[in-house]
């Protein structure tokens, strides 16, 4: 089970300002490409999952993981959801992007489970993606993640950081968000149920 906080920034100039603010704490930068996919009759998505891979396209080397994530549920900025993640050949990556099918030969026990414990017979579909800059952060005894995510209907921006203590985690990032005079929101949906409305949260 991964427990993640997750608090919205409403724009481009509040995004800045956390990465202006933190710049002293910079570890990374993840350039991602995500992408999407479904069994060809809806066997994950019918049982609240869905298998990602996810290509970080500035890394060396190149990367590439494959992920099935499960039943996520968000409540007042505190993301949970079954996530089994596990690296695979970026070359074969890139295979399974551009034909979904190849993901039935990948050798990988994320995609197995995703055929047998979901009943996958007919396949995979593709269901698209997004990319995202992710930049990482240090501080004060926890890793924080600022995204910048864009859509092909717009861009949203989110902080985020994965914890056992999330209540915790989230009143220090609020306390520094409230100290900065940064506007934030609780976030309501992942980036993937935004991906899939077709629309940015409101």
């Amino acid at each position: 089970m991964e427990v993640e906080v997750k608090l919205r920034l409403p724009d481009s100039a509040a995004h800045r300002k956390v990465l202006s603010l933190l710049s002293p704490f910079h570890t990374k930068t993840h350039h991602q490409r995500n992408s999407f996919y479904d069994g060809a009759a809806g066997e994950l998505s019918s049982r609240r999952a869905v298998l990602r891979l996810r290509f970080y396209e500035n890394s060396q080397p190149l990367k590439c993981f494959i992920c099935l994530k499960a039943k996520a549920v968000i409540v007042d900025g505190v993301s949970r959801v079954e996530e089994d993640e596990e690296e695979v050949d970026f070359e074969v990556g890139l295979q399974c992007l551009e034909d979904a099918t190849k993901l039935v030969d990948v050798d990988s026990r994320v995609a197995r489970r995703a055929r047998e414990e979901f009943g996958v017979k007919a396949g995979f579909v593709g269901l698209g993606g997004f990319r995202n800059v992710r930049n990482v952060y240090e501080w004060n005894g926890v890793k924080l993640e600022v995204d910048e995510t864009v859509y092909d209907f717009g861009t949203c921006y989110e902080i985020e950081c994965e914890s056992s203590e999330p209540e915790k985690v989230k009143g220090m990032i609020e306390e520094f968000l409230k100290e900065n005079e940064i506007e934030y929101s609780y976030s309501q949906v992942s980036k993937f149920a935004t991906f899939r409305s077709g629309k940015l949260p409101q």
